[in-house]
């Protein structure tokens, strides 16, 4: 089974770091605004601003940090940004054990956590295309999203269960030392040969470290050939804003790329605005107990779990274009039946099955779009074009959020995610049309063989 093939020790390593740092930030979800509010009795526009704000001004600070990451070693940047998270999240606890803890420093930490998270996510992004074939890609991006979606499926209700326990900074510290093992994890891989910057060839993992590996049968000369010819260098990349810029240049001078990109922003901006909405709707006007809340999201995640993990299977059976467009499309259809929720029992059911069937055909079009973005992507500017999707998705989620509140406040919660569900069906429009995501390198699509 695809799905069930041996990446490599280095893979396993990173992939046990992502595992470890996933589960802590999922027991800590949501961690900063609860400290916000049970320790330091902050207001609604204070939480408002921690949520949005935090995310925000940190996708803006590790944007100049792109084209520093492109120029150097992935692992370093990687665990400097693990410990860099760990240092900023262990001065809340000890804050607060001082007394001394305030709304300036929550803030702070996350601010820096954000722009931490944003910077190992592009580093990582780019050792992926040193460690796994280019025909490995799908199951290892699909290994990252079924972990991502299993830590948020049991991460929460435990998370909650140690704050019960232990207090309202426990799972803070617990996120920290996921951090921690982490950097470990990443620093126990051989790295030895790992590609450096700008590279021409790809590499893989084996027993014996790191191999170049061919394009498509061509010896490796050929293949920085081909991918010289394909991915020349950035005529943008002079200079500290041009090389901030790159990331952007690229990803909307690809058409592929382009149309994936707009879709992804809307989408997620769209999906994401609804969350505060069913808050509303679920806890003030179905008044749900917040246990039953809380399943609400904890069980679709389940869906993304299995998504995620089929995902190279489908693509194996049905081709790639043909599963982001049908996956891309069912993601979206079922949002508008959010407004339909009836009270009791079967609003419940209702608003759990229409997320499930979101978060299952989201975790099946996420990691295929992971892999056609590096896949178009040159080496050297992996860590940049990461990082402005990142901006991007921070920009569209802020905005997204913001107008429906605003529109919720005038409407009311159901008719704002009826508005939201009717603009969501607009946007497979946006995505790629079928030959638009064709290789490039001569690196397979997937599909039957």
């Amino acid at each position: 089974m695809r799905s069930r093939r041996r990446l490599g020790r280095d893979f396993g390593l990173l992939w046990a770091g992502y595992a470890v740092s996933a589960y802590g930030s999922g027991l800590a979800f949501g961690a900063l605004p609860l400290v916000a509010v049970l320790v330091l009795r902050a207001g609604p526009a204070e939480v408002a601003l921690l949520s949005a704000a935090g995310p925000a001004v940190g996708a803006l600070v590790a944007l100049p940090l792109a084209p520093w990451v492109d120029r150097r070693r992935r692992r370093p940047v990687m665990i400097a940004a693990d410990l860099v998270r760990c240092g900023a999240l262990m001065s809340i606890p000890v804050a607060y054990a001082c007394g001394l803890l305030g709304f300036g420093q929550v803030l702070a930490v996350s601010v820096v956590t954000a722009a931490a998270r944003i910077t190992f996510g592009a580093a990582s992004g780019a050792l992926v295309t040193s460690l796994v074939r280019p025909d490995d890609r799908l199951v290892a991006q699909a290994r990252f999203e079924s972990t991502n979606w299993s830590s948020l499926a049991v991460g929460p209700p435990l998370g909650g269960a140690a704050i019960g326990l232990f207090g309202p900074v426990a799972t803070v510290v617990a996120d920290a030392f996921g951090h921690l093992l982490s950097a470990l994890a990443i620093g126990a891989m051989r790295g030895g040969r790992e590609a450096g910057p700008g590279a021409a060839g790809q590499v893989r993992g084996g027993a014996g470290g790191l191999e170049p590996v061919a394009h498509a049968g061509r010896a490796p000369e050929a293949a920085g050939r081909v991918r010289r010819a394909v991915f020349p260098p950035a005529a943008g990349d002079r200079g500290r804003v041009g090389a901030v810029l790159c990331g952007w240049r690229h990803l909307l001078g690809d058409p592929g790329l382009r149309a994936l990109f707009l879709n992804q922003l809307l989408v997620s901006g769209l999906v994401m605005a609804t969350e505060p909405l069913l808050a509303v709707l679920l806890l003030r006007d179905l008044a749900l107990p917040p246990w039953q809340y809380g399943l609400v999201f904890a069980v679709p995640c389940l869906g993304g779990l299995v998504g995620s993990r089929l995902a190279p299977r489908v693509v194996a059976r049905h081709g790639r274009d043909r599963v982001l467009r049908t996956a891309g499309t069912l993601r979206v259809l079922w949002l508008p039946g959010l407004a339909l929720a009836p009270a009791g029992v079967a609003g419940l059911v209702t608003v759990t099955a229409v997320e499930l069937a979101i978060v299952l055909h989201m975790s099946l079009h996420t990691p295929v779009v992971a892999a056609c973005r590096l896949e178009r992507t040159p080496p050297h500017l992996v860590a940049r074009t990461l990082t402005a999707w990142s901006l991007g998705q921070q920009a569209s989620l802020a905005v997204c959020t913001t107008l429906g509140g605003l529109l919720a406040g005038l409407t009311g919660p159901r008719p704002a995610l009826a508005a939201v569900g009717l603009l969501a069906l607009a946007t497979p429009l946006l995505l790629p049309r079928p030959g638009q995501l064709a290789p490039l390198t001569g690196e397979p699509a997937g599909g039957r063989r």
